[in-house]
């Protein structure tokens, strides 16, 4: 019986984190944008 709990939470498991794949984004970034760069340029030549 032990082996039956083990495979169905597996299988729960990996149908968690499947889903979690494809459902929208939970995100709170700020929306910022490009940011302009405002540094010199590496010149190696």
């Amino acid at each position: 019986m032990k082996i039956f709990q083990w495979l169905q939470d597996a299988v729960q498991s990996i149908w968690n984190d499947v889903s979690r794949l494809f459902q929208p984004t939970d995100d709170d970034y700020p929306k910022s944008g490009v940011q302009p760069f405002e540094g010199e340029p590496y010149d190696d030549n």
